[in-house]
């Protein structure tokens, strides 16, 4: 049967980016306790005060979505990604130089990260209509705002308020994890959810 782990605010952990040039909010990471180099996957909220240079992850790969501010702009030398639409999951590399400008002042933005060789993941946003998700190894929940109700095959449903996470596992993480059904609650909620898949 499958691990159900609710994060509330007083779960998550905050600490200063890998730069040091900002600050973090860490809802989950695997393994449990793992460093900012030793992670298999980590969900994440970085507060992005001013422009400057975002963290390096070498062999990661990074979706970030803007959940609040005017928006930022993205700039490697490999490409430029302008992040100015709530709720609008974009990719980027760990492994580029990537410098923030921000549009019109402070953003908050959201960060799923796997490293490649050790896991794989996708992020979905969940938004006006019930979703449901097939079995995966890990699924981590976010309700960036409004409350949901989150549905695990074979268990009573959950309710997750705004701000609060679901991380959903597989026992030993041998198996994947039941399949799952998202139902949004308020109007305009909106919930990230994170689907992770390990060679």
């Amino acid at each position: 049967m499958a691990m159900l782990r609710l994060l509330t605010p007083a779960d998550f952990h905050s600490m200063p980016w890998k730069n040091g040039a900002g600050r973090t909010t860490e809802i989950a990471v695997h393994p449990e306790g793992a460093t900012l180099d030793a992670f298999d996957w980590r969900v994440s909220i970085a507060e992005v005060e001013r422009d400057g240079p975002f963290s390096r992850f070498p062999g990661v790969d990074r979706t970030i979505v803007l959940l609040g501010g005017a928006g930022m702009h993205l700039r490697s030398s490999v490409r430029e990604v302008e992040l100015a639409t709530r709720f609008a999951p974009e990719e980027v590399s760990g492994d580029d130089a990537i410098e923030c400008a921000l549009v019109g002042g402070p953003c908050r933005d959201f960060n799923a990260m796997f490293r490649r060789g050790r896991a794989r993941g996708r992020v979905a946003v969940v938004r006006d209509t019930d979703m449901d998700f097939d079995p995966a190894l890990f699924r981590l929940v976010f309700a960036a705002t409004g409350k949901h109700e989150c549905i695990v095959a074979g268990r009573p449903s959950l309710r997750i308020d705004g701000g609060h996470a679901l991380l959903v596992g597989a026992p030993d993480h041998r198996d994947e994890a039941a399949l799952i059904r998202i139902r949004p609650l308020d109007d305009g909620a909106v919930a990230l959810v994170v689907s992770v898949a390990m060679p």
